[in-house]
This record gives structure tokens, C-alpha cells and sequence, in this order.
């Protein structure tokens, strides 16, 4: 907990486009559960819900509501995870959300997992012009199949993001 706070301890967070948004700041919170199983607060939400967001024993990022769930393999791919949806959100020039069952039947032959996300419930998928978020964490804690979502953020360039320069406009 004391390496968490020391790297990410009072860093603001821009809005999850899932979760209500997410934790508004990292905070290392009180361990809690027996060892070596522990897990402690990553930072207060942004809204009332039936879950809070954690760091497990491993460095874990995800849920617990009684049962923990971990989103991410580390903190630094929850937070890979924000800046990719916030530069996908921007960039693409269409995007579509699915949930429930629809989310099981999404097609994902032809697209690569990112691997920055380090993505254990929540993952991403990069293909040709577009990028898949899956989101599997809150349906997986609430133990409610229609709570997964997906987005689609569709009509990227070839490699599936290439950035923008200081005018917003895509780089070359």
C-alpha cells in the first residue's frame, strides 16, 4: 500500500466511461480481508455504488462487493485503460455500445488484445481501423450477465490509434 501511495497517491482521474466514472483520485485506503488475500481502497468513487475499487495482493486494480473481481493485472493498465478510451472517445468517428448477451456475441476474429491494459474482466481489442473495450468487471462482481458492456469506437487509422498533434487534428 505504501509503494501505491507513493507513485499514484493523490493522482486525479479523468472519468471511466464505465463504472459511473471510476475513482475520482488514488488513495491508498486500509488493507482489509485476511492475508495473503488482502486488498485495500483505491480511492473514493464518483458516485454511490454497490462496489468499491480496490488494489488486490498483487497489485490487482478492480471491484469488491463481497466478492473481488480484478479488472486489471496492475493500476498502470486501469490507467492505460482511461487515457486509451479518452483518446478512442475522440478519435473514432462512430461509436457503438452493446450490452448483455450481445456483448458474448461480439465478433473479435481479426482483432489483437492491447496489451497495455493488462486486462483481466475489462479487456481491449485493436483492429484494423477500430478499437473494442469490454467491460466484464461490474457484471462479473454483481454476478448480472446484462451488466457487461462493450464499446466499438470504429473509423481509427490503419494501426488503430496514431495520436493527435497540439491541434487536435490526427498526426501523420
Amino acid at each position: 500500500m505504501a509503494a501505491f501511495e507513493a507513485v499514484w497517491g493523490g493522482l486525479a482521474l479523468p472519468p471511466s466511461p464505465h463504472y459511473d466514472g471510476g475513482p475520482r483520485a488514488f488513495r491508498g485506503g486500509v488493507p482489509k480481508g485476511p492475508a495473503p488475500d488482502w486488498f485495500f481502497e483505491a480511492g473514493a468513487q464518483r458516485t454511490a455504488l454497490p462496489y468499491a475499487f480496490v488494489v488486490g495482493p498483487s497489485g490487482e486494480f478492480g471491484l469488491e462487493a463481497g466478492k473481488w473481481v480484478p479488472l486489471h493485472a496492475s493500476v498502470e493498465g486501469w490507467v492505460e485503460a482511461l487515457a486509451l478510451a479518452d483518446h478512442a472517445r475522440r478519435c473514432a468517428r462512430t461509436t457503438t455500445t452493446l450490452t448483455g448477451v450481445a456483448v458474448d456475441e461480439l465478433e473479435l476474429d481479426g482483432f489483437e488484445v492491447v496489451p497495455e491494459v493488462a486486462g483481466f474482466a475489462d479487456t481491449w481489442w485493436r483492429g484494423t481501423d477500430s478499437l473494442i473495450a469490454v467491460y466484464r468487471g461490474e457484471a462479473e462482481v454483481m454476478e448480472s450477465p446484462r451488466c457487461q458492456t462493450a464499446t466499438i469506437y470504429a473509423g481509427l487509422d490503419a494501426w488503430g490509434l496514431r495520436g493527435l498533434d497540439d491541434i487536435g487534428t490526427p498526426s501523420k
